[in-house]
């Protein structure tokens, strides 16, 4: 009955580590669970479900391999693979999730999210993130070539990198308020997010209860992954081998 949600891997061709991490990770660690939750920026980029770059190929094999032993296998979109869409969650055997939703897990309720829309204090991404989002934007941008997409794609990494290091980590973290909004909103007492790269069990004052607030950390050094079954749900650290 065990439940595995991963997120932040950011998988790309310039990280084949990565690649060779998480696909041991689907064939190892998540072989037995009963269900995997990926929830936004597991690729560093993805620019329309219609290319595949083949040095991911591995990834979706073993993405195949994983459903096809029965595991139920869950795809969130995040802020660098927003564009993945039913054709490919369809291929790899996943169903596409809303941006945010409440998961029944074995011993509690959860609200999962990618979790940047919860940095309500980001306002330019906050725009940014509503212009990406919206239907005319997106088919205006699927509508480019490949060559075009990629390049565009490459700019908008390199510029939210840059604009990102320039902020404070206040205003690149989730706002408080928004969290606990969100989490009465659902009437649940834990949110399980990515997104901030900052892993982390968080206490939060929800007035008439008490909740928590678990974050997933990026893969880079290390990958991480939250552990739900009958006992609870517990943030884990692996190094990267």
């Amino acid at each position: 009955m065990t439940v595995l949600f991963v997120a932040d891997i950011h998988l790309s061709n310039q990280r084949p580590d990565l690649i060779r991490a998480f696909v041991s990770f689907l064939e190892d660690t998540a072989k037995d669970c009963k269900a995997l939750y990926l929830i936004g920026d597991i690729f560093e980029a993805w620019i329309g479900d219609d290319y595949l770059d083949p040095t991911l190929d591995p990834v979706t094999k073993a993405l195949q391999d994983f459903s096809a032993r029965g595991s139920l296998l869950y795809f969130q979109q995040g802020n660098r693979d927003f564009l993945v869409n039913t054709k490919f969650t369809d291929l790899i055997g996943a169903q596409l999730l809303p941006e945010s939703l409440i998961v029944k897990l074995p011993s509690t309720n959860a609200l999962v999210m990618h979790g940047d829309q919860l940095c309500t204090d980001d306002t330019d991404y906050q725009n940014f993130r509503t212009m990406v989002r919206s239907p005319q934007w997106q088919q205006e941008f699927l509508n480019k070539a490949i060559d075009e997409r990629l390049q565009i794609a490459e700019f908008l990494r390199n510029t939210s990198k840059e604009q990102t290091s320039q902020k404070s980590t206040q205003i690149t973290d989730v706002n408080t308020q928004a969290v606990v909004q969100a989490m009465q909103n659902a009437q649940v007492e834990l949110l399980i997010h990515g997104h901030t790269h900052r892993p982390n069990c968080h206490e939060l004052d929800l007035g008439s209860t008490k909740g928590v607030r678990m974050v997933l950390g990026d893969w880079d050094t290390s990958l991480w992954y939250i552990k739900c079954d009958t006992s609870g749900c517990k943030l884990i650290e692996q190094k990267l081998a």
